[in-house]
């Protein structure tokens, strides 16, 4: 099912220069409201920053307009919902409306990351336009993200254009997690909490290590090759950078494989009980180190990630061993 679904968007090669320009004004709305929503939630504790917030997002509004002029003047008046999630090659962030807490480090981070991304998408976009005033308009938008007054820069941080961001440390570290530490994460957590409840129910059915063992190996390597090629056809690396789909590919099958053979290797000592109770030992190491990395890469809540790695993981266990010993 997710190999279907990912099937269903575009990548952004294949996107004509009409749902380029849509994708742009859409891109630029969402942008705009986002910072809306900084201000808001920054006003209390906060003015000046949510006050530059909501400057910021006065200039996003200011390129929609740029962009839907040129648009109704090429194409006309009916312009196509066309949003990111709908194209291949743009990093998934959290919607903001469901995040938790926000402060002005947090808010500030995903700013800088937001610029880093228009900066990539309005200058790709640009080098594949062919008609002069669109590839014109596309050029200046990226100028405007590369040279924006940043978000760093007025809140009297040292200012740093999008070349330099992306040799900055902190903000390479910061793409980094959104990059390759989720999908990589994603992956563990694939192969950590959906071979639970076949590998324990195999276990409790058959009393045997050995078949147990054969059955989580199964189950981790598929999983694994399910995941690789799902990642690998996620996103190709144009906008984001992610690098080639085949290693971020390759990186998420052998964290999902990994994560079903930490349950799997225990049953290799030919003594079940002694098998049985090192593999339960493990799927509780290894959900609070997800969880664990989850709050330290994800910024999730440590309480949510418990909840949900954790408390979830052991409901899964508990489900296998009751399937087996039914």
């Amino acid at each position: 099912m997710a190999l279907l679904a990912r099937q269903k968007k575009k990548r952004f090669s294949e996107l004509s220069e009409k749902e380029i320009l849509a994708l742009a004004i859409s891109s630029e709305e969402d942008d705009a409201r986002i910072y809306m929503t900084f201000a808001s939630k920054l006003q209390e504790n906060f003015p000046h920053s949510a006050r530059i917030f909501m400057e910021m997002a006065q200039e996003e509004l200011q390129h929609r307009k740029a962009l839907e002029d040129l648009y109704r003047k090429k194409f006309g008046d009916i312009i196509p919902l066309i949003r990111r999630e709908d194209v291949i090659g743009f990093v998934e962030h959290d919607p903001i409306w469901l995040l938790d807490e926000l402060d002005i480090d947090r808010a500030r981070r995903r700013a800088e990351v937001m610029e880093l991304e228009n900066y990539r998408f309005y200058k790709a976009a640009a080098e594949r336009a062919k008609d002069p005033e669109v590839r014109k308009l596309l050029e200046w938008l990226a100028d405007a993200e590369r040279h924006h007054e940043s978000l760093a820069a007025r809140l009297e941080l040292e200012h740093l254009d999008a070349d330099a961001k992306l040799e900055e440390e902190q903000t390479k570290r910061r793409l980094f997690a959104l990059q390759v530490v989720q999908p990589a994460l994603m992956g563990l957590m694939d192969g950590a909490v959906s071979s639970v409840a076949p590998v324990f129910a195999a276990a409790f059915a058959t009393r045997s290590s050995w078949e147990t063992f054969l059955v989580g190996a199964a189950m981790a390597v598929g999983s694994g090759i399910s995941m690789g090629i799902a990642e690998a056809m996620s996103d190709d690396g144009e906008l984001t950078g992610r690098g080639h789909p085949l290693v971020r590919g390759l990186a998420s099958g052998i964290m999902t494989m990994l994560g079903g053979l930490a349950y799997a290797l225990p049953f290799l000592i030919p003594d079940f009980d002694t098998a049985l109770m090192i593999a339960i030992i493990v799927v509780v190491l290894q959900l609070l180190l997800i969880a664990w990395i989850r709050w330290r890469f994800m910024e999730t809540p440590f309480s949510r990630a418990f909840i949900q790695i954790v408390i979830g993981g052991l409901i899964v266990f508990a489900t296998g061993m009751l399937i087996g010993s039914s």
